[in-house]
């Protein structure tokens, strides 16, 4: 048993070094190769989970094996709940938020409602000006209106009041 536990350990550790060190080279050079082998839609399958699953698998089996009198059938048992806790945590702790994070710098007009900008062009009264506004890290220059029909002067501080047919409607914000 103890053959299979260090197995289990020593590949778990060894695919991690190699998924850290030469991960994106091999992304990059096997790109494609092993795609009849994919798991779409299952996120818990993710090999990320199971290979950390198996690590602990051999690494609780080994532990177990040379600090406790049970037996083999008992220390498998013990192994394959704590691995099966670990992948599980892995997955819920580790995976599942980083599927749910947002890695793009796109945004959208209609979420610009209630944000704060500077106008660069004077907006008219009847007519329409240009306003910057920061959106996450950086900056965007959009067409704007006055919402209430006013001239708002450049340099003016603004907010965005609402989105139509891609123009942000702004009123002047007073600061004092």
């Amino acid at each position: 048993m103890e053959t299979l536990f260090l197995s289990c350990l020593i590949g778990g550790i060894l695919y991690a070094l190699v998924s850290v060190i030469f991960g994106d080279w091999l992304g990059q050079a096997l790109d494609g190769a092993f795609d009849f082998l994919s798991l779409d839609g299952h996120s818990w399958l993710s090999p990320t989970a199971l290979v950390g699953g198996i690590t602990v698998f051999g690494g609780a089996g080994v532990m177990l094996q040379r600090y406790t009198a049970w037996g083999s059938a008992a220390i498998v048992t013990a192994s394959l709940f704590i691995a099966l806790l670990a992948g599980t945590a892995v997955f819920f702790l580790y995976i599942k938020p980083m599927e749910e994070s947002e890695n793009s710098i796109a945004f959208s007009l209609n979420g610009m409602s209630g944000m704060l900008g500077d106008v660069l062009v004077p907006i008219p009264a009847h007519g329409y000006g240009e306003v910057m506004v920061k959106v996450g890290a950086g900056f965007t220059n959009q067409i704007a209106a006055s919402f209430e029909g006013v001239e708002i002067a450049g340099g003016s501080r603004v907010v965005v009041v609402e989105v139509r047919d891609s123009t942000l409607y702004v009123s002047e914000v007073n600061l004092s």
